[in-house]
C-alpha cells in the first residue's frame, strides 16, 4: 500500500503542472504537441459521468477538471471518471482526479472506471486505487454506487 503523503504529493505536482499549462496557455505559448482530449459529460439519473477520451496529459487536463468542475457545480449525488476510452494517463490527468476526490469530500460519492494499462494500471502503481474506489466497467460503478 502506498502512503496516503505519496499521493498528496502526486496530487500536489499535478496541481503544480496544470498550474504551469494555464500559465503558458494564457501567454499564448501553446504546444504542437499532438495531444488530443475531448470530454464529455452526462447524467445517469443523480450521477455525473464525466468521460475523456484520447491523451490526458498536462496539456489536456484542464479540460478534465473543467469538466468534473462544472459536473460537481450540478451537485450530483455521486461523480464517475469514466477512463473507459482514454489512450494515454499522465502524472497530471491522475493530479486532478486525486484533486476532485480530495474536493469533493464525503458529500459526493466519487470513483473512476479503468479497465487495462493505459489507466488502471498506473492508478494502480501509484496507489491512487488504494484511495478512490476503481471499477472496470461504468456499469459496475453505478451498480456499486446505487447499493
Amino acid at each position: 500500500m502506498v502512503p496516503l503523503s505519496h499521493v498528496t504529493d502526486a496530487a500536489e505536482q499535478g496541481s503544480w503542472a496544470l498550474d504551469e499549462q494555464r500559465e503558458a496557455a494564457a501567454a499564448g505559448e501553446a504546444t504542437s504537441s499532438g495531444s488530443t482530449c475531448e470530454v464529455s459529460e452526462r447524467r445517469v439519473g443523480e450521477v455525473a459521468v464525466v468521460a475523456p477520451s484520447g491523451v490526458v496529459d498536462m496539456l489536456t487536463a484542464p479540460q478534465l477538471e473543467a469538466a468534473i468542475r462544472a459536473a460537481v457545480e450540478s451537485k450530483p449525488t455521486a461523480l464517475v471518471v469514466d477512463l473507459t476510452a482514454v489512450e494515454f494517463l499522465a502524472s497530471a490527468g491522475m493530479g486532478v482526479i486525486v484533486a476532485a476526490h480530495d474536493e469533493v469530500g464525503s458529500t459526493t460519492k466519487f470513483c473512476v472506471v479503468a479497465e487495462g494499462p493505459a489507466t488502471s494500471r498506473p492508478l494502480k502503481l501509484v496507489g491512487i486505487a488504494d484511495i478512490i474506489p476503481l471499477y472496470s466497467t461504468l456499469d459496475d460503478a453505478l451498480a456499486a454506487l446505487k447499493s
